[in-house]
C-alpha cells in the first residue's frame, strides 16, 4: 500500500519525538517602555520596513545595557550603516538578505555538515523525507511508500515532475547514489546500510530497500534534520566520494533555490535565485517538512563578522534577518519598532566541551570525568544566553526530551579543582602545551571556549588557545594528527537539540572510533546500545537501551556538557513566516 502525503509514517515509537512544544512567543519592539515577556524554560522548550530609515540612535539605557566593552563599537556601528548597494527599490523588495551564524567557506553538506553548510544545502538540495517540529518524518520528495515482507522490503515512490536545476528529471537512480554517499559519512546512515541487503532503483520513480531485518527507523534516517541530512543530488555528483568535498560545479540540486556559482565569495557571501521550476508540496511548511514556497526572487546570504555592525544593518533595513544576534544586543533589537526577535529553536541547544580521545591527557577517562565535574555550567550559559533562556543540564542528551537521564551534579569548588589536578598527575601530564581550538566569529561558541581556557589555566594547565575563523577551526578539528602536528586537544561547541535528540541522530554520543565525529571516542558497549535502541521491537526495549547508553556514556564521556540554552533570532518586523527548527529555513517568508 502506498501511503499518501500526510499519512502515518513508519517511525520509532515515542523515543525519537520530544514532548509537544509550547506556543512560540515572538518578542516584538513596540516603542519606548516595551517590556518583553519573560519566557519560561521548561521541558519540551518550547518582521521589517522596505525603505531606508535614518541610522537609529542608541539611548542611554541601551548603552548601559550593552556594557562598557561594547559602547564604542556599537555606537560607531549604528552611526555608520553598511554601504547601500545600487539596487532599485523594487529589486530590493524582492531580495531577501540573511546574515548566518558563521561564514560559508565550504559547500558540501555531506563532507562537512556544520549548521551554516546545512542551511546552504537546504536551499539548494531537497530530501526524500523532512522532519517536522516534533521530529516526525513526513514525505518531501517522496510521494509515499509501501512496506512489505514483514517490514523487510520498503519501496519509496518519487513525486512526479521533480527536476534538477539543470532541467534533467530526478530519477530514483540519483536518489540511490545520494543515499549511499550520505551513508558513507553519517553514523545513522551507516547503521541503516548495515541493515540493508540491497538498495536499488527498479524504475525511475521507485527506490527499494531490501533489508536483512525490519528497520523501524528507516524513515527517521532519511528525514534526519540538522546535522547531516540525507540530501538528494544527481547521480553523477553523488558518485563522488563522500570524503572529498564537492565544489562550485556540483551545486546542482532540486531545492527551492538555485545557487549562483559566479557570485559566490568564499567566507563572505553566497547568492541564490528562486527555482521557478520547483513544485512545493501542498502541506503547510513546518520546519524541514511541508511546502517550501519561496516568495522572493533572490536570496543573499551575507556574512558580517562584527555583531554590532550586523545589528545596525538590521535596524536600518539593509539586511532582513540575523540568525544569531549577540545576546546583549537582543534588548536593543526588541525595543526597535522595526525589528523583532523570536526563539530560534524552542528545543534549545546543548553546549559541550569535546575531548580529543586520540591523544593524552584526554584519552584518560579519569581526566575527562574530573573536568566534567569542575565545569560551572551557569558561568558558561550566562556567557551565551539571556537570563531565563538557559538551564543547567547534567546529561548526555538535551534535558527535557523523552527518556533523558539527568545525573546528579558533583559539588564544585576547590575540592573539585584539586581532583582535576590529581587526575592530570595520574595521567602523567607534565606541563605539555594543551591546544584548545575556538572560533573567533561564532559568539555562541567563542565565549564558552574562552571560559574553558581560563578554567584550565586556573587548574595549572599550560593552555595554548588557537582562535581563528569558523572555517579554519572546522578544518583543524578534522585533523587527527597529534596536537603539535596540526591536531588539537579540546574544542567547545554546541548542538541543536533536534540533531542530538536520541541515539540515532546524535553525532556527539557516538563512540565508534575513527568513524566517530571529531574527537574519535571508542566504546563498544556504548555502540551496542545505540544499535539496540534503533533496532528495538518495542518501547520497553528501546527505553532500556536509552537508559543504559546514558549510564555508559556518562562514565566514558565522549564530551562534557556545559548546559542547555535557547538562542534568539532577529528579523525585520515586516518579514513574516519565519519558521522554527534546528536550522534557519529560507522559505515560507514574505515581506508584508
Amino acid at each position: 500500500m502506498i501511503e499518501t502525503p500526510g499519512g502515518a509514517l513508519l517511525g520509532l515509537r515515542g523515543g525519537l519525538h520530544p514532548r509537544p512544544l509550547e506556543p512560540d512567543p515572538v518578542r516584538t519592539g513596540v516603542g519606548k517602555g516595551a517590556s518583553p515577556a519573560r519566557l519560561r524554560f521548561a521541558p519540551g522548550l518550547g518582521g521589517r520596513g522596505q525603505g531606508q530609515s535614518p541610522p537609529p540612535r542608541v539611548s542611554r539605557q541601551e548603552t548601559k545595557e550593552l556594557g562598557m566593552h561594547r559602547r564604542t563599537l556599537l555606537a560607531t556601528a549604528l552611526a555608520a550603516p553598511l554601504p547601500r548597494p545600487a539596487l532599485a527599490q523594487p529589486s530590493r523588495a524582492r531580495t531577501l538578505r540573511f546574515m548566518p551564524q558563521a561564514a560559508l567557506a565550504n559547500l558540501d553538506p555531506i563532507f562537512s555538515p556544520s549548521t551554516i553548510i546545512t542551511t546552504h544545502a537546504y536551499c539548494v538540495f531537497d530530501t526524500l523525507y523532512g522532519a517536522n517540529r516534533a521530529l516526525q518524518p513526513r514525505p518531501q520528495m517522496a510521494e509515499g511508500h509501501s512496506v512489505e515482507d514483514d517490514g523487510k522490503r520498503v519501496k519509496i515512490r518519487l513525486r512526479e515532475g521533480l527536476r534538477w536545476h539543470d532541467g534533467e528529471a530526478v530519477r530514483a537512480q540519483d536518489c540511490v547514489a545520494s543515499i549511499k554517499r550520505w551513508a558513507s559519512r553519517d553514523g545513522f546512515g551507516q547503521i541503516l546500510m548495515r541493515a540493508t541487503a540491497e538498495l536499488s532503483a527498479p524504475d525511475d520513480r521507485t527506490i527499494e530497500f531490501r533489508l536483512h531485518r525490519r528497520f523501524p527507523a528507516l524513515f527517521d534516517a532519511l528525514a534526519k534534520p540538522g546535522s547531516s541530512p540525507c540530501f538528494m543530488m544527481p547521480e553523477r555528483i553523488a558518485n563522488n566520494p563522500g570524503d572529498r568535498s564537492l565544489g562550485l560545479e556540483h551545486m546542482i540540486g532540486s531545492g527551492p533555490w538555485r545557487f549562483i556559482a559566479n557570485e559566490y565569495v568564499q567566507g563572505a557571501r553566497s547568492h541564490y535565485a528562486r527555482n521557478d521550476a520547483y513544485v512545493p508540496r501542498t502541506e503547510t511548511a513546518e520546519a524541514a517538512s511541508g511546502g517550501k514556497r519561496v516568495h522572493f526572487d533572490r536570496l543573499e546570504m551575507i556574512w558580517i563578522p562584527d555583531g554590532g555592525t550586523a545589528a545596525a544593518a538590521l535596524r536600518t533595513g539593509e539586511i532582513d534577518w540575523i540568525e544569531y544576534p549577540l545576546p546583549d544586543l537582543v534588548p536593543v533589537l526588541e525595543r526597535d519598532r522595526n525589528t523583532q526577535t523570536q526563539i530560534y529553536d524552542p528545543n534549545g541547544f546543548l553546549g559541550f566541551l569535546r575531548f580529543n580521545h586520540l591523544h593524552p591527557p584526554f584519552n584518560d577517562v579519569r581526566v575527562r570525568r574530573a573536568i566534567r565535574d569542575v565545569i560551572v555550567q551557569s558561568d558558561f550559559m550566562s556567557a551565551v544566553a539571556l537570563q531565563g533562556d538557559w538551564q543547567e543540564c547534567h546529561a548526555m542528551f538535551p534535558c527535557g526530551l523523552p527518556g533523558v537521564v539527568e545525573f546528579p551534579a558533583a559539588a564544585r569548588g576547590e575540592a573539585a579543582m584539586e581532583r582535576v589536578r590529581a587526575a592530570l598527575r595520574e595521567a602523567a601530564y607534565n606541563g605539555e602545551p594543551i591546544i584548545h581550538i575556538n572560533p573567533s566569529d561564532f559568539p555562541a561558541v567563542t565565549q564558552q571556549g574562552r571560559l574553558t581556557v581560563e578554567l584550565m589555566r586556573r587548574l595549572g594547565v599550560n593552555m595554548q588557545p588557537i582562535e581563528a575563523d569558523w572555517a579554519s577551526i572546522l578544518a583543524r578539528r578534522a585533523n587527527r594528527n597529534p596536537p603539535a602536528q596540526g591536531g588539537w586537544h579540546l574544542h567547545n561547541t554546541n548542538g541543536p537539540a533536534a540533531t542530538i535528540a536520541n541515539p540515532a541522530v546524535s553525532f556527539a554520543i557516538r563512540m565508534n572510533g575513527q568513524a566517530a565525529w571529531p574527537g574519535w571516542p571508542t566504546d563498544a558497549d556504548a555502540e551496542a546500545q545505540v544499535e539496540a535502541w534503533i533496532n528495538a521491537d518495542d518501547q520497553a526495549a528501546q527505553d532500556t537501551a536509552m537508559r543504559r547508553l546514558q549510564e555508559i556514556t556518562w562514565e566514558s564521556l565522549p564530551f562534557a556538557p556545559t548546559g542547555l540554552f535557547r538562542l534568539r533570532t532577529a528579523f525585520r518586523r515586516d518579514l513574516t513566516g519565519v519558521l522554527q527548527g534546528p536550522n534557519p529555513f529560507l522559505w515560507n517568508l514574505r515581506r508584508a
